[in-house]
């Protein structure tokens, strides 16, 4: 590939970022700011928030526990959001692979820090991922809210979760691009819900 046919690749996938940025917030916006009100909701009733997903959704979990927990920007000082990030623990991840299964890496967690009036968040591309599945079982054992980022037609958790936000999309890097989006825009918003 010629140098001109790289520049050509990215002004193509940056036109199909763009055109699917404008579709997800035309028709992503109303469920978004319903999300962000439940979510905010179950944070003010002193519930938390607890977040997981595998590889890239797993960054992504830890990034929006850390906006919760620290702040999305300088321009909002506020107190501190109860988030948990179920993928940040490698001793606990391994431990409850190695000795339950890595289909229970997040249920198990849920058993010991769930609540009822807690919500969960699950962020998958396909939304079809074993471990996330029992994660949704196990917050539903737990009588908890459950909200999904899912991407293409949200797979199996798409019917399982209360609340969901789907990514109309086939790529796996354009979803978790709109993922990182909404996610920023769930915080924002459940910032200005908090601390108007």
């Amino acid at each position: 590939m010629t140098n001109e046919e790289r520049v050509q690749m990215v002004i193509k996938e940056a036109e199909q970022s763009s055109a699917l940025r404008r579709t997800v917030g035309q028709s992503l916006a109303e469920p978004l700011v319903e999300l962000a009100n439940n979510i905010a909701a179950v944070l003010g009733s002193g519930h938390k928030l607890l977040i997981c997903g595998n590889g890239g959704s797993a960054a992504d979990s830890s990034h929006m526990a850390a906006e919760m927990i620290v702040r999305l920007t300088g321009e909002r000082n506020r107190a501190s959001l109860p988030a948990i990030s179920l993928t940040a623990d490698t001793s606990i991840l391994t431990a409850a692979g190695n000795d339950f299964g890595f289909e229970h890496i997040f249920a198990r967690q849920i058993e010991g820090l769930g609540q009822q009036g807690d919500m969960l968040l699950v962020i998958s591309t396909s939304g079809n991922s074993a471990n996330l599945i029992s994660a949704v079982e196990a917050a539903r054992g737990k009588r908890m809210l459950i909200a999904a980022l899912l991407g293409g037609d949200g797979g199996k958790i798409a019917p399982l979760a209360d609340k969901k936000l789907i990514i109309p999309h086939s790529s796996v890097q354009r979803i978790q691009e709109e993922q990182i989006f909404l996610i920023h825009l769930l915080v924002e918003l459940i910032e200005s819900d908090l601390f108007q």
